[in-house]
């Protein structure tokens, strides 16, 4: 993993690739492993950051709805722990719509808020959500970067009476593989800088056929999500995917505790990208995003692991999510 600051710990600084030729090495590299494989970060260009908006409102997927409700119901006393002893800063990787992260905003409020840098890797979707926040909250500082939060995280002017917070709410940690999980939090735990806070959202284990029931909505809009990844390397990579020649298929796998997303071709066929053609056997898939669960114990360790020290938890009463507050050693 690159560390924060675009260094190498084993090594010299190297540049980060453009978007565009990232998401083609990235898709490349991906395409050609055994089994083939493409990052879930890709899924959100603007059409796939409208869609997972519309993921977050259905009646099957619990994740958003429960982890506002826990903000609802507590962001008060979150707000007051973020700011004890002063002010923060709120940088926030995947920001997306940041609809959750406005309660946290609102509880902070001017005096106890510096400033807020939303991550994205979906620019236009990012500008468009910071010029309404800076409608609804004329007081706040918003300073967007449209980035890819696993290679950089960019930081505002130094403001050294605020402590950084860096907010990472939605179990979007859990799609990231155990050994990346620990480097990223690492990230964060260095980009708050010491004593710095991470606030972090994580998916609880819980019953197989709820979690089967959100990832396959009866609308089929995480089918088209799911699908919004090959159209995204049609359009901008000059990829010849058929996508209705591709089924969305969503599953829990209890031994490791994760969700795994599918793109299952429906035939054998050949793809082109880059130059390059691909063979898709009958039935062969794409792994397009792994999502894993965890429990308070698991998500400590996890927490340890990275140098993060677990000081506070707020659940909701059914204990499907639970929000953390992880401290970086001062």
């Amino acid at each position: 993993m690159t560390p924060l600051d675009g260094s190498n710990e084993n090594g010299p600084a190297r540049a980060p690739l453009e978007p565009s030729a990232a998401f083609r090495a990235d898709a490349l590299s991906g395409l050609r492993a055994t089994p083939k494989r493409l990052s879930p970060k890709y899924f959100y260009d603007t059409e796939g950051s409208r869609l997972f908006d519309a993921i977050c409102e259905l009646p099957e997927y619990y994740v958003t709805r429960t982890e506002r409700s826990i903000l609802e119901a507590e962001a008060g006393a979150i707000a007051s722990r973020l700011a004890a002893g002063g002010p923060c800063r709120v940088v926030e990787p995947g920001a997306g719509s940041g609809t959750k992260t406005r309660l946290l905003l609102r509880a902070l409020g001017p005096e106890r808020c510096v400033g807020y840098v939303p991550v994205d890797i979906a620019g236009e979707h990012l500008e468009q959500a910071a010029a309404q926040l800076r409608v609804e909250l004329p007081w706040l500082r918003v300073t967007p970067f449209a980035g890819d939060f696993s290679v950089e995280l960019p930081l505002p002017d130094a403001e050294p009476r605020a402590r950084t917070v860096v907010y990472f709410p939605g179990s979007t940690i859990g799609n990231f593989d155990p050994a990346e999980a620990e480097g990223l939090l690492a990230r964060f735990r260095r980009a708050a800088g010491p004593g710095g806070l991470v606030l972090l959202g994580v998916d609880l284990k819980k019953d197989p056929a709820k979690l089967h029931a959100a990832y396959n909505d009866a609308r089929g809009v995480t089918a088209t999500f799911n699908k919004n990844v090959l159209r995204r390397m049609n359009d901008e990579l000059g990829a010849d995917f058929d996508l209705d020649a591709f089924h969305h298929y969503a599953f829990y796998a209890p031994a490791p505790g994760r969700i795994e997303m599918h793109l299952v071709s429906a035939r054998r066929q050949e793809v082109r990208l880059g130059g390059e053609v691909f063979t898709f056997e009958d039935g062969e898939s794409i792994c397009t995003e792994r999502s894993y669960k965890y429990d308070l114990a698991s998500a400590e360790r996890l927490a340890r692991s990275a140098g993060l020290v677990l000081t506070d938890s707020w659940l909701d009463g059914a204990r499907r999510f639970a929000v953390l507050l992880l401290r970086a050693p001062a």
